[in-house]
């Protein structure tokens, strides 16, 4: 369970862009740093994450760092 004070911390989300579809790719919570807790991932969701990874300049943008939307990480589940 979130503490309040967890849940109005930004959250964090690293994103890899697809090179040749736009609007498709992948993202993973992150810290500020852009580190992804490989541990916390499902299995599928770490797979996916370093097959990304792997893929940059091939199939993928450079990855970014987005700041999730406090509200909106909190109302979908």
């Amino acid at each position: 369970m979130n503490t309040p004070l967890e849940s109005s911390l930004p959250k964090f989300e690293i994103r890899f862009a697809s090179l040749y579809r736009p609007g498709r790719g992948y993202a993973f919570p992150c810290d500020q740093q852009g580190h992804v807790d490989l541990d916390a991932l499902s299995e599928r969701s770490r797979t996916n994450y370093l097959y990304a990874r792997a893929m940059i300049g091939r199939e993928n943008s450079m990855p970014c760092i987005f700041v999730q939307d406090v509200a909106e990480a909190t109302t979908h589940h």
